[in-house]
């Protein structure tokens, strides 16, 4: 039976997705500590759910006015912590939920960041993500080293091939290279470590690689591209794909729309996973969900703005059925208006009223992301038949 994919929205910084977040009077106050983000995994892990996900950029808004102070002094996401980081804290107090990241195609090289999520995959046992990003702010671009960002359909092109670069390292050792036989002094078979030697038009990396495949092969690809470069960006590397549809007409259409797109580049479509975003206020009655909100309403200032679900228990489950049903999507990334109590509600509330309508499991299906999200472990160079029947290889 078909169920739903959940992916809590997180964020390595001060306050949620709504800036005045941290206002909230049950909003946690230590959100640069360890222990707040072991919280907040172990809260999502108790609710089943398949990711805690950061999303991340490399820069403190300060697009109003091009000054910071206003950022500063409201809080406007002006304390943002590496996400890799983080997530490590999380993974060390967690044994089951997947944990992603965000990493820019644009700022780093191919061989930093497959080296990077590779080891993150091994050291959590087989649960990372990559949330695979150009970055798109030029505030971002002037804090590592240029003045503007790269134009958007060169940043697809150049991130194109640092996909085929990254995914040609994770794919340099075979699964069954390493022996470790002490007796003979063997440790792996030298032939079955493969070098690159990768030269192309943007970047050049020879390896050999550093780091063997994880017990899901390697980690799992987010991608939230929504321009028509951006989504054929997605169909051909993305295996979690994050959406934000205005209705669920327009979601049913896009859906199908992207599922057709993934099957043309020659991939299983149902082996890519379709998620909506939502902003919900949980609770068990209508009444104390609009007394949630209320609260939460008097929070944002005038530059703040967030719209919300907030509805009694079943209305919020029926929409999420409804749109889940409809093939609107195969599951929701949940955006918190505050933390943790938000996620606290939502494990609380939502995810047992899911799990009885037999929308959403009642518990993991094995030990690494790919086996929970029901993805198959891809085989070592796997990726290059699709990606060459694109561009007319051999």
């Amino acid at each position: 039976m078909r169920q739903m994919t959940l992916v809590a929205f997180l964020q390595a910084q001060n306050c949620t997705n709504l800036p005045s977040s941290w206002r909230h009077p049950q909003s946690r106050t230590d959100s640069w500590s360890a222990d707040y983000y072991r919280h907040i995994g172990r809260v999502l892990e108790a609710g089943k759910f398949h990711l805690g996900f950061f999303d991340d950029r490399l820069s403190m808004p300060d697009i109003y006015g091009h000054d910071h102070a206003h950022t500063v002094r409201h809080g406007i996401r002006c304390v943002k912590m590496d996400a890799v980081t983080v997530l490590t804290v999380m993974g060390m107090a967690t044994e089951r939920l997947g944990l992603g990241a965000t990493y820019s195609t644009s700022y780093y090289e191919p061989f930093h960041v497959a080296r990077l999520f590779a080891t993150l995959d091994l050291m959590t046992d087989g649960r990372a993500a990559w949330n695979v990003v150009t970055s798109l702010n030029d505030g971002e671009a002037q804090n590592m080293g240029r003045e503007q960002v790269i134009e958007h359909d060169l940043r697809y092109d150049r991130a194109d091939e640092f996909m085929e670069v990254v995914f040609g390292h994770w794919d340099s050792w075979e699964d069954d290279a390493i022996v470790q036989d002490k007796a003979s002094g063997l440790f792996a078979h030298a032939e079955k470590v493969h070098r690159l030697d990768h030269k192309g038009r943007f970047f050049r990396s020879r390896g050999p690689f550093t780091v063997p495949r994880s017990p899901q092969g390697r980690p799992v690809i987010i991608q939230a591209g929504q321009s028509g470069r951006g989504k054929r960006f997605g169909a051909q590397w993305g295996e979690l794909i994050f959406v934000v549809y205005p209705n669920i007409a327009v979601g049913t259409r896009d859906y199908a729309g992207f599922k057709a797109e993934v099957a043309g580049c020659g991939r299983n479509p149902e082996e890519v996973k379709i998620t909506h975003l939502v902003n919900t206020v949980a609770a068990a009655t209508k009444m104390e969900a609009e007394d949630k909100w209320a609260l939460i309403d008097k929070l944002p200032l005038e530059i703040d703005a967030l719209s919300l679900l907030s509805e009694a228990l079943k209305e919020v489950c029926d929409e999420l059925e409804r749109w889940f049903l409809e093939r609107a999507c195969d599951g929701f990334v949940v955006s918190a208006t505050h933390v943790p109590g938000a996620y606290e509600d939502f494990v609380g509330f939502v995810v047992p009223e899911l799990q009885r309508r037999g929308l959403f499991r009642t518990d993991y299906a094995g030990k690494t992301l790919r086996e929970n999200l029901g993805l198959p472990v891809p085989s070592v160079a796997a990726w290059r038949g699709t990606r060459a029947k694109l561009q007319g290889w051999s």
